[in-house]
């Protein structure tokens, strides 16, 4: 059963009231499980019932994530636990979700075989293949892939759990693609599963998954992918991601995301120089 027929048979999802028991029942025998690949499909089995019985989860907007063809979810993060609920929001509306992930993941043996079998990507960072994952990124969306892509590349550090600065990869992908880019937003996965602290799956914590319109990235089409243009897309990406975990959380988000490089002391060293005094050039 796809997504639509799901929300024609359970109604659609108007509000972020906790799924039902009947609600979550229908999804665990309808979901999608087609495309998971054996080992990654393994572990959605053994995870689904926990995340089901332990979490008054809730969501809404997953008519948003295009039936077919490619698509980028741009998603906020603030728990390890964010790919699962992540996941079960996106096979809950018809898609298998395709992941970018830290390189490192695959030097563990049954990490290594959920990742690959379920086609998700390495990033190599700050090595020699660093720019394997944005090509294989794009082959996925061109494929008709959905690619989930968590633009912080990280944990926020925030410290109220604000989407921070993203990097402007996912602004590259989305220009060289033009594929839908989906804002999703996640809340709550954090008090499931804190960063750096263990599991809360008593009292069950409430977590919400809002997912909105494509981002309109008009402005940017055609353009050449200078540093300016790939910032300025991954900041209206992300400006949209922030508008939706603000609705969740009923608060005005900061005026200006928590950028982690500022925040970090500087080295010394001669003065870096004026943003006008730098010549741009096409970034790829």
């Amino acid at each position: 059963m796809t997504g639509i027929q799901l929300e024609e048979y359970m109604g659609p999802s108007t509000s972020d009231v906790p799924l039902t028991t009947w609600q979550k029942l229908v999804l665990t025998l309808r979901r999608r499980r087609r495309g998971s690949g054996f080992w990654f499909g393994l572990a959605i089995e053994v995870i689904w019932p926990f995340v089901m019985a332990f979490t008054r989860l809730g969501w809404r907007g997953g008519e948003h994530i295009p039936r077919t063809g490619g698509a980028l979810l741009a998603i906020n993060h603030v728990s390890f636990s964010d790919p699962i609920f992540d996941t079960a929001f996106v096979i809950s509306h018809g898609r298998m979700p395709r992941y970018l992930a830290k390189a490192d993941l695959w030097s563990t043996p049954v990490v290594r075989s959920v990742l690959a079998g379920g086609g998700h990507i390495p990033v190599y960072r700050e090595s020699a293949r660093a720019g394997d994952a944005y090509r294989e990124a794009i082959a996925a969306l061109e494929r008709g892939e959905v690619v989930a892509f968590y633009p912080e590349a990280t944990y926020t550090s925030d410290p109220d759990g604000w989407p921070m600065k993203a990097k402007n990869g996912i602004g590259r992908i989305a220009m060289v693609t033009g594929v839908p880019v989906i804002p999703v937003a996640n809340w709550g996965t954090q008090d499931v599963l804190p960063p750096h602290g263990k599991p809360r799956l008593w009292p069950r914590r409430r977590v919400t998954l809002v997912a909105g319109p494509p981002v309109d990235l008009s402005e940017f089409a055609g353009k050449p992918r200078t540093r300016t243009n790939l910032d300025g897309a991954t900041a209206k990406i992300m400006d949209e991601v922030t508008a939706l975990v603000a609705g969740i959380r009923g608060q005005q988000p900061p005026a200006q995301p928590y950028d982690p490089a500022a925040a970090r002391p500087t080295p010394s060293g001669p003065p870096a120089p004026a943003a006008d005094q730098v010549q741009e050039r096409p970034a790829g």
